[in-house]
Formats: C-alpha cells, sequence, structure tokens
C-alpha cells in the first residue's frame, strides 16, 4: 500500500513540473480555466489542501508534501515554497521565497560548504496575510501572524506579530492595522 501511495505522488510530481506547471497564470485573461488543472494538480501533491487554492504559474513547491494550505488562500506566479503550513484567505504575490534551512557556519576550522545545513523549519502563515512581491522568508521565521502585511521586497527575518505591517531589509514593523 505504501508503494502505491509513493507512485502516486511521483505521477502527481512529474504532470507537475513537466505541464501543469506552465498552464497560463489565473489572472491572464487568455488561461481558458487551465490554471484549474494546475491547482488540481495540486491539491493532489499538497499535505493538506482546502477549498478554492490557487497556485500560479511556475511556482516550485518541491513535492508538496511539507505543504499545507488552506481555503480560498494562494501560492503566487514563480513563487518558491517548502516547509509551510498557509492558513485560510492568504494572499501571495509574484516570486516570494520561503527559505526552510540554512547553511551551517559555527567551525571555523572546516569549510561552511562541508558544514551541512540546519534542520528544516516550517513556517506557520496565520489567516488573511497579505505577502507582496519578492518578499524573502527567512529560515528564522517560526510564524507570521493573522492579519499582517508584508511589504514587496521586505527581507523577514523574524516572527510577524498579527496585525503588523513590515518592510524593509530585515523586516521591521512600520505600523499596526488596527
Amino acid at each position: 500500500m505504501h508503494n502505491r501511495k509513493m507512485i502516486r505522488k511521483g505521477f502527481w510530481i512529474i504532470i507537475y513540473y513537466f505541464f501543469a506547471r506552465h498552464l497560463p497564470h489565473y489572472t491572464m485573461f487568455y488561461s481558458f480555466g487551465l490554471d484549474r488543472i494546475r491547482n488540481f494538480v495540486c491539491k493532489q501533491m499538497f499535505l493538506t489542501s482546502g477549498n478554492r487554492i490557487k497556485v500560479g504559474q511556475g511556482a516550485i513547491i518541491g513535492t508538496g508534501a511539507t505543504i499545507t494550505i488552506g481555503d480560498d488562500s494562494g501560492i503566487g506566479k514563480k513563487c518558491t515554497v517548502s516547509n509551510a503550513t498557509i492558513g485560510n484567505n492568504v494572499m501571495m504575490g509574484e516570486e516570494v521565497r520561503f527559505f526552510a534551512a540554512n547553511h551551517k557556519f559555527d567551525d571555523l576550522r572546516e569549510p561552511m560548504i562541508i558544514q551541512g545545513m540546519t534542520p528544516l523549519r516550517t513556517v506557520v502563515v496565520d489567516d488573511d496575510v497579505w505577502i507582496g512581491a519578492r518578499a524573502m522568508i527567512l529560515p528564522s521565521v517560526k510564524k507570521i501572524g493573522k492579519g499582517s502585511i508584508i511589504a514587496a521586497g521586505a527581507i523577514v527575518t523574524k516572527d510577524v506579530p498579527e496585525y503588523a505591517i513590515v518592510g524593509g531589509n530585515p523586516a521591521k514593523i512600520l505600523k499596526y492595522r488596527q
């Protein structure tokens, strides 16, 4: 049974990367609903998936096995996402990057290239979050709070509180929505 499940997952990964990933983006007037095929394929790949999800053209999602996405949420065009729990009603601009691990660099006697990687971390993106285009979420981030906004181009290095608007490099709280 386990083998059958692995083969099925592999099938969907191949369909995604060789076909569905390249279908027109859902905001293009000529997509003719083909983006629904991509969304369906991604639902088969994700650990869990809500209703009415959208995955943009060219998104890199690994095997999808470490991604959970809620109702009415989207992964933007050309985004790179892995090890993420994405809540409901999350908007994501183009080319957002989630980084789940980093290089180790503690041992000064060894070149960094052979020290390996830190353990993979999962970031939790709460409900009703807007992540602007080209934002980067670094491995040090554990949680992006409910109702927060991450400005386009922001480099997020630490957790974002609920209803905060953050921006810059490194991202800082600019104000609160309340």
